[in-house]
């Protein structure tokens, strides 16, 4: 078994559409999807940001 590890720059605010269609453009099998999450500070308290997504996908063995 091979593993491959895409990153996804996406602001899923605004963005939400665009990992729709990299999924589905995925080869193998999506194993899991981690978030990079960042503490913004804002004045009426504390946030959080996703920077970019981690896509974990198990690649076919030929």
């Amino acid at each position: 078994m091979t593993y491959r590890v895409h990153r996804l720059d996406i602001n899923l605010d605004k963005e939400q559409e665009k990992l729709e269609p990299f999924l589905n453009s995925l080869a193998g099998e999506v194993i899991s999807i981690i978030p990079h999450i960042r503490p913004a500070m804002h004045p009426m308290g504390a946030t959080a940001k996703i920077d970019y997504l981690l896509i974990v996908e198990k690649q076919k063995t030929p």
